[in-house]
């Protein structure tokens, strides 16, 4: 079976965990770099949520292995600062549903 992990930094870590959900805390993108590197690695690994700001700090190299692999799924979490209203949020709402399904969608509204 597969397995959820969420990879945050410390301050968002405790809302996933109540959850129920593993987590995995990184304070710094390097730290995150290492443990992204070996969830994806790991054959149990199934879907990995790892916090848009890491996300941001990963690297090429892993921002083209997950591209290339079907598994694990990355997903990343929106940043919990980022409040963004109107046609941004539709855009960024849109830019998130591209990366994680690989399809543009419209949003209606």
């Amino acid at each position: 079976m597969y397995k959820l992990l969420v990879l945050t930094n410390p301050e968002t870590a405790h809302g996933f965990r109540l959850a129920g959900v593993e987590v995995h805390e990184a304070a710094s993108s390097d730290e995150a770099r290492k443990k992204l590197g070996d969830f994806l690695n790991d054959d149990r690994s199934g879907i990995i949520a790892i916090d848009e700001d890491l996300m941001a700090h990963i690297g090429e190299r892993l921002k083209n292995k997950i591209d290339r692999i079907y598994r694990p799924i990355v997903v990343p979490i929106p940043a919990k600062k980022k409040i963004i209203i109107g046609e941004e949020r539709a855009e960024y709402i849109r830019s998130l549903i591209r990366r994680a399904v690989g399809f543009d969608i419209k949003l209606g509204g």
